[in-house]
């Protein structure tokens, strides 16, 4: 009758010597790592590029203001295998290093993403390399550095008349930045994110390996790095798919005052065939002069109703909408227009319309950000909010925080448009909701420097936090995108099912956790990591997983991070926690 009462000891004993040893070797790690001595490590490196250890305070900043990690190096790569032979050499130090690395390309990271304290930034802009080569052909595409920015790759391609079929808001944005998050804008529920729109990658690992893998080749890395925040490999070159571009746009915008009509007419879209090339839509709240606003690029359809028209205090939704015009099918396109714009509910007197080039209509957002630079008031805090939330509870999202919560003038602009989930692929690492559309909500807020108001920091940050307390509370199945958490069972909440598959892919393509470390993870970041990767071998594989091969370092390294060394030299982890 004893022998239950026995065993269960034995085995709580075995849990807590593995948490000493846990414990002692993080105080260990700690006590003997001289950072003095690494600097030295890094230079001797033969690279084409060179390290910078005295420029480094640029890389402690983004796009999002808020967080400042200051790096212990920055790397200005000329070449792949600079990336490549730092993280290699970064994996060889092994357990004793704790040093980290974050690619950086345009800098327009939200939450310290593509920062590390005491690590090394990778500055992708640097990288270079083969030229961006545009191939012409049935099934075109862009051959680009992983550093090059999409306005570039814009121009380029229209050289040949030919452009990337999907697009973020804001082109000014690096390639494996977009690519390791999803990249979505207004034609995503046509062709898909960007991540949809690519042919080959070609990324460096965790362990310094450069790998080109597509989806028939390492296929397991190639949808793992897309939308994967950077957890898995560095994107350093990327084949992105194109189509013939237009040469103008038409440029709408429409008004509603109900919710569920809005709504209605954006789902119907996105599900016709014919019908736009660009569907999003975004709330208005509390705006007066509004029409009067858009009179100097867009031309109302009936300028005395639209003249007379109040919102009389309300939110209002706004649907825009662009068309893209070939040379050779105008008169169709009118047509087109005409006809889809007859099935909508908008509020007559609230039709604008506008006829721009389409470098004009995809570079829009650069107009605004020159006009806020030339005020001061573009490198501000910018506490974002970005939801992707399914269609059968957007409105009970809209009733909550529309009817409750955001009730005066917002800080910014607030997008809301569906989304075809046929159009994202599921073995990428991007984690959306599951019904067939939902919806992408984007608070888009910016915080004026040192005010304690209503446009503040810290209001703001209350306000996002009222809306994700609201969220969970009605149980809306909210996922997010850009995500940040701060722990592990966040994370685990976040990935749901998906978490599993994470962490084993964590630890084959990255198992020391070097890159992308988590802001305020940063000394814990990669122990839940690892200790979720130790987990995984012991729930799959058994406490004797690494019996057979433990005398081998390479083999034991996915598990040894941040755990003890002197683990390596155990034939079991049971002789490890014995020897503890």
């Amino acid at each position: 009758m004893r022998y239950p009462a026995i065993s269960s000891f034995r085995e709580n004993m075995f849990f807590i010597r593995i948490f000493m040893i846990l414990l002692l070797s993080c105080l260990t790690v700690k006590i003997n790592l001289c950072f003095s001595s690494i600097p030295y490590s890094l230079k001797s490196l033969t690279l084409d590029g060179h390290f910078n250890f005295d420029e480094v305070h640029h890389a402690a900043r983004d796009f999002g203001n808020r967080y400042h990690f200051l790096p212990l190096a920055v790397l200005h790569p000329k070449s792949v295998s600079d990336i490549g032979t730092t993280i290699k050499h970064i994996w060889d130090m092994g357990c004793h290093s704790e040093l980290t690395v974050a690619a950086r390309g345009h800098g327009h990271s939200l939450q310290g993403q593509a920062q590390v304290h005491r690590g090394v930034v990778i500055n992708m802009e640097s990288l270079q390399g083969p030229k961006m080569q545009v191939y012409t052909g049935n099934f075109p595409y862009v051959d680009v550095s992983g550093g090059e920015l999409w306005i570039n790759i814009l121009h380029e391609s229209l050289k040949y008349g030919l452009a990337p079929k999907s697009w973020t808001d804001y082109l000014h944005l690096t390639v494996g930045g977009t690519l390791s998050n999803a990249g979505i804008s207004g034609q995503a529920f046509r062709h898909g994110p960007q991540i949809s729109n690519v042919h080959q990658l070609e990324v460096v690992t965790g362990k310094g390996e450069i790998v080109n893998c597509t989806k028939k080749q390492n296929s397991d890395l190639f949808h793992s790095v897309l939308g994967g925040l950077g957890q898995f490999g560095i994107i350093t070159r990327a084949r992105i798919s194109l189509e013939p571009a237009p040469d103008m746009v038409k440029w709408i915008r429409v008004l509603y005052s109900d919710f569920n009509t809005f709504a209605r007419d954006q789902e119907r879209l996105i599900s016709a065939e014919n019908t736009f090339d660009y569907i999003e839509g975004f709330a208005i709240v509390n705006r007066t002069g509004l029409l009067n606003n858009w009179r100097s690029s867009f031309n109302p359809q009936d300028p005395v109703q639209a003249s007379q028209f109040e919102s009389g205090g309300k939110t209002l939704f706004c649907l825009e909408l662009a068309k893209y015009i070939h040379s050779d099918e105008t008169d169709l396109v009118n047509q087109e227009v005409e006809n889809s714009l007859s099935l909508l509910n908008y509020i007559p007197s609230t039709l604008f319309i506008s006829e721009v080039s389409y470098v004009q209509f995809l570079d829009r957002v650069h107009v605004s950000e020159i006009k806020l630079r030339s005020k001061g008031l573009w490198e501000v805090p910018h506490p974002w909010l970005n939801l992707l939330i399914p269609k059968s509870k957007i409105h009970d999202f809209a009733e909550g925080v529309f009817g409750n919560i955001i009730t005066e003038t917002s800080n910014g602009p607030i997008l809301i448009y569906p989304l075809n989930k046929s159009k994202w692929d599921n073995r990428t690492s991007v984690v959306i909701p599951g019904e067939d559309i939902f919806y992408l909500v984007a608070f888009l807020s910016s915080a004026v420097p040192s005010s304690t108001g209503k446009d503040g920091l810290e209001h703001i940050l209350t306000q996002n936090k009222r809306i994700l307390d609201y969220c969970e509370t009605a149980n809306l199945g909210v996922k997010q995108y850009l995500p940040h958490y701060t722990t592990q069972e966040e994370w685990k909440t976040h990935f749901g099912p998906q978490w599993e598959v994470f962490v084993q892919r964590k630890s084959t393509y990255d198992p020391l956790a070097i890159l992308a470390p988590w802001p305020e993870n940063i000394s814990k970041g990669n122990t839940f990591l690892m200790t979720s990767t130790l987990i995984y071998y012991l729930k799959e594989k058994g406490p004797h997983c690494m019996q057979e091969r433990c005398l081998d370092y390479k083999f034991c390294k996915p598990v040894t991070r941040n755990f003890p060394c002197f683990l390596i030299y155990c034939k079991s982890i049971e002789e490890a926690a014995v020897t503890s």
